[in-house]
């Protein structure tokens, strides 16, 4: 019989430990307590991994074309799995994880990856399509694993290569969080513990470029040449488990190409709209009813068309995970892989830029819907700013970089270093594409994690944003080109602000939060030489700065001087207190009295010599224009007489 394995397991939860080894475990520190991390750094920061971007991109993409994935009743049926699909090839490695079903229970997923492409067409090609679950019979890398005939009462081996993780892509819990924050040595380690239970792992990378492989190959068959490419926190280091994934799609990734001019056939083509926008949204149309109608996993399809970057989001269920859509826009390509590029060039980046974001997050600053406050990229180019504004700067300037890479060029590059703003594509290829460029720089800024982060509040603390720009390209700061609360220099469109959404409101909270960030540091640090007493349950360090969930948002307007005098009190007969009203004005004291003196003139005109004599006359509508003593107001206002 053919079915889906569920089951209603109970999830387990994960023993909150959170002695000095676990702590040691995770900081990956060797053993001895002797051993401090702010001390034992090199005078020079650099990341350990130094591929680029286009390396990490193809290792990915090679990945994802060697793995399928199986959904199982639940981990115990990994054995079995094993067992069936080494027939097929050689099994590299497998992971666990599940999403949250219905109240049949949660579907458990176990991702393969063969040696090869080939093994993974084998075990593909042996699949068939349920008779008794009618659909559109399309052929993809997500299958489930159906019940066969009852083991043999033989112990079967063990599988020579385990499951790697189980529940891979479930993100560690707020207390357990905060618990291993709190039995930390210093903030320094805090922000290291942070970054590496937070940040996106291996699971959660390889489950997106199975999203990215079956977009491309739903479509290759008529778009042979069609690549999408994946950008944002995805891929660019800086995304935490659960994060969005960006694509971007297109069609004929070799259409800059020249042709063969040897070649006498041509295609036949479809003309275009000449409109460039409207082109785009009928394509993406066309591409979400495809994805809505033919693609397993793929439901809940919106279609934003009207947006400034029209824009196809939707749910994949197999992956947990929320897609965007969009054409045509590689600004975000090149815009992921200079995030990309900072993070390896210092190993203190992506942490400080981790910490930053949860502080925003739990102060609520940012929000997941787009709106009026500053978003996650805004903060990173924050970030990114201040590390080149040191006395020692931990990052250098974009221009500073063109340099470099003109400097480390090989004689031979295919693609030279171009003055800097002719286009995307030239801004791309003067730097980033050049792999000398990783290790042209290294800072000789000796900064903690915790250093940095104090001066990071206390920069922004004391910064100008009504008078000056940020400019990463320069590396400093320029007079504003506008009136935008915050203007952050795009550095791909130089004429752009990449905070242009941001109002006064949220810069003056920004401001607000930035200087409590500062008082609560100094307030509830830690001494570094200090071990964490057992017994002490005072929230400290990070801890102290993220504060609870349900804290009340503090808003500028909590700081505004309420109304002093209420409107109705003007007009009352007899004082609602029997001590007369106290004013600081002498000028306004004078101008409410004599609209006390002119409304009630007014009223006893009204209520004493304006009625007329004539009967059975309904109402009167008479409008009466009167100038208040000492003011220079005049009041129109119609009255109806009876």
């Amino acid at each position: 019989m053919y079915h889906i394995w569920q089951t209603s397991t109970v999830r387990s939860k994960r023993v909150i430990t959170c002695g000095y080894g676990n702590i040691r475990r995770i900081l990956q520190l060797p053993t001895g307590r002797q051993h401090r991390t702010h001390l034992s750094l090199p005078v020079r920061y650099c990341s350990a991994n130094v591929r680029t971007f286009d390396a990490m991109l193809s290792a990915r993409r090679a990945e994802a074309r060697r793995s399928i994935l199986v959904q199982v009743s639940s981990e115990r049926s990994y054995n079995e799995l094993y067992h069936y699909c080494s027939q097929f090839g050689t099994i590299e490695s497998s992971h666990h994880y599940r999403v949250d079903g219905d109240a049949e229970g949660d579907c458990h997923y176990i991702l393969l990856e063969f040696g090869s492409s080939a093994e993974t067409d084998a075990a593909m090609q042996s699949g068939v399509f349920s008779t008794e679950r009618p659909g559109v019979r399309a052929r993809s890398i997500f299958l489930w694993f159906r019940t066969g005939p009852k083991p043999k009462l033989i112990a079967q081996e063990e599988p020579k290569r385990p499951l790697a993780l189980v529940d891979g892509a479930n993100p560690i819990g707020e207390t357990e969080l905060n618990g291993l924050l709190s039995s930390a040595e210093s903030i320094d380690d805090q922000v290291t513990i942070l970054h590496r239970l937070t940040k996106l792992n291996d699971v959660g990378k390889r489950l997106r470029f199975l999203a990215v492989r079956q977009l491309e190959s739903s479509l290759q068959g008529m778009f042979p040449q069609a690549v999408a490419h994946p950008f944002g926190s995805s891929v660019n280091g800086y995304g935490r488990m659960g994060c969005d994934l960006d694509v971007i799609l297109d069609l004929d990734s070799r259409s800059g190409e020249p042709p063969d001019r040897n070649s006498r056939l041509v295609y036949h083509t479809k003309s275009t709209n000449p409109n460039e926008r409207t082109q785009v949204q009928r394509q993406l149309e066309s591409i979400g009813d495809v994805l809505q109608l033919f693609l397993p996993g793929v439901n809940s399809v919106r279609r934003i068309l009207k947006a400034r970057v029209p824009i196809v989001k939707y749910h994949h269920e197999h992956l947990d995970l929320e897609i965007d859509l969009t054409m045509n826009n590689t600004a975000g390509v090149y815009m992921s892989e200079l995030l990309y590029l900072f993070g390896q060039l210092d190993a203190r980046v992506r942490p400080l830029t981790f910490c930053v974001r949860r502080w925003a997050q739990s102060v609520g600053l940012t929000n997941q819907t787009p709106g009026y406050w500053i978003t996650n990229f805004s903060l990173t180019m924050l970030v990114m700013y201040f590390l080149q504004q040191l006395s020692r700067p931990v990052l250098p300037s974009i221009n500073r970089l063109i340099q470099l890479s003109a400097t480390f060029s090989p004689p031979n590059s295919l693609h030279s270093v171009t003055r800097f703003g002719e286009g995307q594509a030239d801004w791309a290829y003067t730097f980033l594409k050049n792999p000398a460029i990783y290790s042209s720089f290294r800072s000789e800024n000796e900064s903690t994690l915790e250093q940095l982060l104090t001066e990071f509040f206390e920069f922004y603390s004391q910064f100008d944003f009504n008078q000056r720009a940020i400019s990463l390209n320069l590396g400093s700061t320029i007079l504003k080109p506008d009136h935008s609360p915050i203007y952050i220099v795009n550095p791909l469109e130089t004429v752009l602000n990449v905070s242009k959404n941001v109002n006064l409101e949220e810069t003056e909270l920004f401001r607000m939060q930035v200087r409590n960030a500062v008082w609560l540091l100094e307030a509830h640090g830690r001494e570094s030489g200090t071990a964490p007493p057992s017994s002490s349950t005072e929230p400290w360090g990070l801890v102290s700065l993220f504060g609870p969930k349900q804290q009340q948002r503090i808003t500028p307007q909590m700081f505004f001087t309420k109304r002093m005098l209420n409107v109705k009190d003007i007009f009352d007969e007899v004082p609602a207190v029997d001590e007369p009203t106290q004013y600081r004005n002498v000028t306004v004291k004078n101008q409410i009295a004599a609209i006390q003196r002119a409304a009630k003139a007014e009223i006893h005109k009204l209520s004493t010599g304006g009625s007329s004599p004539r009967t059975g006359m309904a109402s009167v509508e008479a409008r009466t224009t009167t100038s208040i003593e000492g003011t220079g107001v005049k009041l129109k206002r119609n009255t109806k007489r009876r």
